[in-house]
């Protein structure tokens, strides 16, 4: 394990804050880059013994900063603040930090499926930003997560009253991950970056249906609950409405089943474990 520490972008958020989890788990120094050290998501990283500095994934030269000294770097991008051209142009401030950095090891989680020419806006805009990572000659990797089991909880009222909303048919599989696991992968990676260097590897640890997931919510929750199928041309962002026509269409196309025999130190949580943790109260109720 490298002495120095790993740095992680997004740290506060929910992919960066499973990374950094994960890497302290294995007992790494980590730092991480966030907009507002005094907020107490980045205060708790502190108490954890985490490195915590100020800066904006719009900033070269706080990123640069940021980077001095590290033995690798997690990095995400997101459409969902300004849309997809400032995603692509915050890609091109991060690896150009990276790359007056010389990071040993930068690691990028985009999306799986971003290489198919999907047609999906923040699946395009992941394409760019990987073709130009893998134009800057720095030793990288790129993850590349499905769906999150996690995505769910937008709906979560709605379950609790019995209704699951979901843009597929009840017997479409969709490729879905714990954020848990996906910390736990990439923190094997960035730890132990030799197997991983210039790979692309998309991760899912489960591939459930929509009747399936209802299924789970009404034993979870010890009520019916039952899944309704929402009309694509109900959904009016651009972006939601490519992607969905996406997964109704070809979809994601992740080996599941090779992924976990090639990762069997992954949990790998199940939809089924991941319902259970999240909506089962320690006494089986809610």
């Amino acid at each position: 394990m490298t002495e120095r520490p790993t740095l992680v972008l997004g740290a506060t958020g929910g992919q960066g804050g499973a990374v950094a989890a994960a890497l302290l788990q294995r007992g790494a120094q980590v730092r991480a880059m966030v907009r507002r050290p005094d907020q107490p998501s980045a205060r708790r990283l502190r108490d954890l013994g985490v490195d915590v500095v100020a800066g904006s994934l719009d900033d070269r030269a706080a990123l640069s900063e940021a980077m001095r000294g590290v033995g690798a770097a997690f990095a995400l991008t997101t459409p969902f603040e300004a849309g997809v051209d400032a995603e692509v142009a915050q890609g091109h401030t991060i690896l150009a930090a990276a790359v007056d950095s010389q990071i040993p090891h930068f690691v990028f989680s985009s999306v799986a499926s971003a290489d198919q020419h999907s047609g999906v806006p923040h699946f395009e805009s992941k394409a760019i930003i990987e073709s130009e990572l893998a134009s800057t000659g720095l030793p990288y990797t790129i993850t590349a997560p499905t769906y999150f089991f996690d995505n769910a909880l937008g709906g979560a009222d709605q379950i609790q009253a019995g209704i699951l909303e979901l843009p597929l048919p009840a017997d479409r599989p969709l490729q879905q991950l714990a954020r848990a696991d996906l910390g736990a992968f990439n923190a094997k990676v960035l730890l132990d970056p030799e197997p991983y260097v210039g790979r692309r590897i998309e991760l899912a640890g489960d591939a459930v249906t929509p009747q399936r997931m209802a299924e789970v919510f009404s034993e979870v929750l010890g009520r019916p609950v039952r899944h309704e199928q929402t009309p694509l041309e109900s959904i009016g962002n651009p972006d939601m409405h490519a992607m969905w026509r996406f997964l109704n269409g070809p979809g994601y196309r992740v080996d599941v089943d090779a992924l976990r025999t090639a990762n069997p130190d992954i949990a790998w949580t199940s939809f089924f474990d991941w319902a259970r943790r999240t909506f089962e109260s320690p006494s089986g109720t809610t």
